[in-house]
Formats: C-alpha cells, structure tokens, sequence
C-alpha cells in the first residue's frame, strides 16, 4: 500500500494534462502515458499509479484509463496481472509491420509516395479544418466508421483507408488537393502495392489497429477546427508510415 502511495507521489511530478477536448478520451491519456513510457519518465520495470490515482490525475472515468490501459497493452509496453497492478515491461512499443518482407522495388515506390503525401497532406489536413462544411463533416466521420468496420471485419482496409484521405482533399475545397488524389487513386496507399503472399495477417490487424487510432485524431482535429493539430497529426500520421516501410530497405 505504500508502495502504491510512493508511485502516485512521483507520476504527480510529471506533466500530466487533464484531458478536456473531445473526442476519444482514452486515446489522448493513452497517447501521454506512451509518451512518459518512451521519454523514460515511468521506466521500465516499474508500475503505473492504480486506477483511482489515474482518473484522479487524468480527470477521467475508470473505464477511460482501462481502455488507455488496454492501448497501451496493443503497443506491448505494459503488461496488468491481477492483484500486482500495470507493470511497464518496455520503452519502445512493438512496431506491428503489415509484411514479413517486401521486394525493393516496391518499398521503394511507397516512399516516393510517401515523400509526396508527407509534403502535401499535412497541408490538406490543415486547410480542411478551417474551410470544411456540414456535408464534409458528415462524410469524414463516414469514412472513418468505414475504416472501423472493414477492420472489425479483418479487411486489408485499402478502399476505406483511400475514401478516408480522399474525403479530407475535398473537405479543403482546393480542386487541385481533389485532383491529386483522384488521380493515383487508392495507389497512394502503401498497402494497395502489397502481394498477398507478402502480407503477414496477424501483424496488419495489429497494424490497422493503431491506424484507426491515427485517423481518430486527425479527424477530432479537423472537426475540432483545430488547424495546427490537423496538420501535426496528419505529418505524425505519415511520418510514423515512412519510417516504419524504410525498415523494410534498410533489411
């Protein structure tokens, strides 16, 4: 019992925010304990405050710290053992790969469109936010509950991952965002440009797991009007996606 005294002392010395905006809740507690997991502020080895000391700090419900909890789990930082509490086991999530090996060539085509995404969608996403109208909101929020359910359904998401992207270059009301997308079609994503005997099933769940969570916070952002967080989720987004296929030509 001191013990758990002792941990909610010090997790009261770091910089935790209240979360208030909205959207999904356990997302941004889980987004800022990642954070203090990866920065070495909660290390490896130790436990995290009980749930009670969470919901205290975080200004959240039980159920909000479980589902963070249950995130953090999906990364393999932590591991919860009944009667012991949350035990941080790594610094560094997991990175669930969605191919066991890919052939040169084409790694080498997703980076380039990955190199044009990364220097035009942060833009798109940030321009959506401040110019989308009711039929925009409307449809973003469609398309991400498309991506939901094809992943719930164990898809490859390749069309409803495109119909999401696509839905925010209309939403910035530039015909040349629309275009560019129209125009390479669901080949902008890197998926789309995989063999089915390259796709490893199990790591891609894992995969569209945290892609769903991306999205999610791309469009609070954009609905949010919040054009700054739109353009910074949108570049973490696809940074995140052109770090993780530059692994591939690097092995």
């Amino acid at each position: 019992m001191a013990r758990n005294t002792d941990v909610s002392a010090e997790f009261a010395q770091l910089d935790v925010q209240r979360v208030s905006r909205e959207g999904s809740l356990s997302l941004h507690v889980a987004d800022q304990l990642e954070t203090l997991i990866t920065q070495g502020k909660i290390t490896v080895g130790n436990k995290l405050p009980t749930e009670n000391s969470l919901c205290d700090s975080f200004g959240v419900s039980r159920t909000v710290i479980r589902e963070a909890i249950t995130h953090l789990k999906s990364l393999g930082l932590v591991e919860t053992r009944r009667g012991v509490g949350t035990t941080v086991l790594r610094a560094a999530p997991i990175e669930a790969m969605p191919a066991e090996r890919i052939s040169a060539t084409t790694v080498e085509d997703i980076l380039h469109i990955l190199e044009l995404r990364l220097n035009l969608e942060p833009a798109a996403a940030e321009l959506a936010a401040i110019r989308h109208d009711e039929s925009d909101r409307l449809a973003l929020r469609q398309r991400h509950d498309d991506f939901i359910r094809a992943y719930h359904e164990k898809s490859q998401a390749r069309v409803e991952d495109y119909e999401f992207h696509y839905a925010i270059a209309i939403a910035t009301k530039n015909p040349f965002f629309r275009l560019f997308y129209e125009q390479l079609s669901q080949s902008v994503i890197p998926r789309a440009k995989l063999m089915s005997v390259e796709i490893n099933t199990e790591s891609t769940e894992k995969y569209l797991e945290r892609v769903v969570e991306e999205h999610a916070y791309i469009l609070e952002a954009v609905l949010s009007r919040d054009a700054a967080s739109a353009r910074e989720m949108m570049l973490q987004h696809l940074t995140r996606a052109r770090n993780m296929y530059a692994k591939y030509q690097e092995a």
